[in-house]
């Protein structure tokens, strides 16, 4: 075997439910570590550790971290937001990392980067021989198979992940090394390697202490005529596995992470513990992931902007990620938020949008979407700049399609919607959409019902920066005879109402990442069907061609043009209302040192941060970071 492992593919996890508006910062200080003026080339900032020690300053090692709302679940296959991926970095291995500091991926249970075969199709890992599980057994490739073998098994229920499990072939295992296995692929892919740094490992013997899916291969799941129906062993298994428990009952969690989750409260707080005696604690010279430094990492649950600013005001938050840029720029403006905080303003690959219903079922969804007509009036009467200007006061980047600016594969030809009412209202009356009774809202025969454009629009409740751009649509999109209804919900209910397609339209955001676009999760029409993340119900054999195409095409030159092919149908054909990305906040107390602040998600390497008092000052002390601006 040819050792070799190119940077391929990216993984975007799952939409981002829990919207973030990430913007400039209005600070007044120019001397202020804080980046004024923000550079379209910023990335990742190690911060110098403070020098000196305020009396204010706390002497407990606990971070205490804001959140806007509760991951879904922390079940190990079945769930789709940023907070549970952010929870399970922290309490759970994987094979491959997702390095954040370096945009690649780096080895974590395995002891290096993969054997890979001369035709691409074989990769053999060799896992590190001093991890173990709590109960002090050792991790081993059986554990590594049991995962790929759940994550692919037809009964489980984790539909928004499963399209990246489909091209396994087999897993070899070897009977002279239990650490050692090797994955076959159907078929070169960008996603062969990196898609193992988004699914964590977890313990076979604890999720299947029968053994049951060593009796299946990768050949009958991956067989659409498979029946289960008589397969009582796997079904019974299913029905544990799936069961809501294994991700909500703490004391059914179990992962070989640094930190346990030791308590959850729903709507308050989520907080880890750092295990003892665990064995990223006898390492010699561990890297920024595999550190724990923080006896207890606390996630505090808080949407009120007040809230949060009198929070920040009393020291009682210490890292966050997720505060508007009214709010932050409130703070900065006002006392001395940053005598005691470190802020940088980075750019990020996530991105807010509007999705339209494609396929309404004409009944409880009107068909208002189906017609690329009206999708497009929605785009020119929705005032993204204007969003800009007051939700982000000005720092954001304009999106016309799918993929970053910031990527090599973006469609530099593709032109943002500009708000024009007048090119909204020509395409509203070419698609028959008129005002029949002069009540300023537009209607149309359909099926013999006359129909006002009356649009439900749902978004996720509690965040006051959300809510007001919900009434800005509105009021905007009104003036073009369209009525919003709005529809607040909360976060894992709205991801409900998605994957079940019942919305007209809807507000989220994506969390993208650095690595080469790979569109199905999104725009397969197989994400619609089979409960993914394709809610809108985009897409037709053509464009499924295409992304099959690129994802199997593993020259970049090649590759590229294909994307931007990609991007422009999604472009003209308007499913989403790009809207756009917002600088991210990375807010630290300088109480602790090993600060590093990334555009990639998460953000913050939390478990790396050092409390200055007890470890004292290592200016620069992250290893292997770099600023990077190019």
């Amino acid at each position: 075997m040819s050792t070799k492992f190119p940077v391929l593919s990216t993984l975007t996890i799952a939409t981002a439910f829990f919207l973030a508006s990430c913007g400039g910062n209005g600070g007044k200080n120019e001397n202020d570590i804080s980046t004024l003026n923000v550079s379209d080339k910023i990335r990742n900032k190690r911060i110098a550790d403070a020098t000196n020690i305020l009396p204010e300053w706390s002497k407990e090692n606990i971070v205490v971290n804001h959140w806007p709302g509760d991951p879904d679940n922390l079940h190990p296959t079945n769930g789709g937001t940023a907070a549970r991926s952010w929870i399970l970095q922290l309490t759970a291995n994987y094979i491959l990392r997702n390095d954040v500091i370096n945009l690649n991926v780096c080895p974590d249970l395995a002891e290096a980067m993969p054997e890979v075969s001369d035709d691409n199709l074989r990769y053999t890992y060799t896992l590190r021989k001093n991890a173990t599980w709590d109960d002090g057994s050792a991790i081993t490739a059986e554990d590594c198979v049991f995962m790929l073998k759940a994550n692919r098994c037809p009964l489980t229920n984790n539909p928004i992940t499963k399209s990246y499990f489909e091209n396994i072939q087999d897993v070899i295992t070897y009977p002279d090394n239990a650490y050692k296995f090797t994955i076959v692929m159907k078929q070169e892919e960008i996603n062969n390697i990196n898609f193992l740094s988004d699914y964590p490992v977890f313990q076979r013997k604890y999720f299947d202490p029968n053994n049951v899916l060593a009796k299946y291969t990768f050949a009958q799941f991956n067989n659409p005529d498979f029946n289960t129906d008589n397969e009582k062993d796997l079904l019974a298994w299913a029905n544990k596995f799936n069961d809501a428990a294994l991700g909500n009952d703490l004391s059914l969690l179990n992962y070989s992470g640094a930190y346990k989750v030791a308590e959850w409260t729903r709507g308050q707080n989520l907080i880890l513990e750092r295990k003892k005696n665990h064995w990223t604690q006898k390492l010699s010279d561990p890297n920024e992931y595999e550190t724990s430094f923080p006896e207890k990492i606390i996630f505090k649950i808080i949407k009120d902007p007040t809230a949060q600013k009198l929070e920040f005001g009393s020291q009682a938050l210490d890292a966050s990620v997720w505060l508007s840029t009214a709010t932050a720029t409130e703070l900065m403006d006002g006392g001395n938020f940053l005598t005691h905080y470190n802020i940088e303003f980075t750019d990020n690959y996530s991105y807010n949008y509007i999705g339209l219903n494609m396929k309404p079922d004409g009944v409880t969804h009107k068909k208002f979407f189906d017609d690329v007509k009206v999708r497009r009036a929605m785009g020119y009467l929705v005032p993204v700049d204007d969003l800009i200007n007051v939700i982000t006061l000005g720092r954001a980047k304009r999106m016309a399609g799918p993929i970053s600016p910031l990527k090599d594969e973006y469609n530099t030809n593709l032109t943002p919607l500009s708000n024009d009412i007048a090119a909204a209202t020509k395409l509203l009356d070419e698609a028959g959409w008129k005002d029949s009774d002069g009540d300023n809202i537009r209607d149309k025969m359909i099926d013999g019902v006359k129909t006002k454009m009356q649009i439900e629009f749902k978004y996720q409740a509690g965040q006051t920066f959300v809510e007001e751009t919900a009434i800005m649509i509105k009021e905007a999109v009104y003036k073009g005879g369209i009525e919003l209804i709005l529809i607040p919900i909360e976060g894992n209910t709205l991801k409900e109402h998605l994957q079940k397609h019942d919305f007209d339209m809807y507000m989220s955001a994506w969390a993208g990442g650095s690595l080469p676009e790979e569109f199905t999760q999104l725009w397969h029409t197989k994400s619609y069907s089979t409960g993914g993340s394709n809610y809108v119900g985009f897409g037709n054999s053509e464009t499924d061609a295409l992304i099959d195409q690129i994802k199997v095409t593993m020259d970049s030159e090649k590759r590229i043009p294909l994307s931007q092919k990609m991007q422009q149908i999604i472009y003209d054909e308007q499913p989403y209302i790009f809207m756009y990305s917002a600088y991210r906040k990375n807010i630290i107390h300088k109480r602790f040192g090993n600060q590093i602040m990334t555009f990639d998600r998460p953000g913050n390497i939390l478990n790396n941060l050092r409390l200055i008092a007890l470890y004292g000052a290592q200016s620069g002390s992250v290893t292997n970071a770099t600023e990077s601006n190019q």
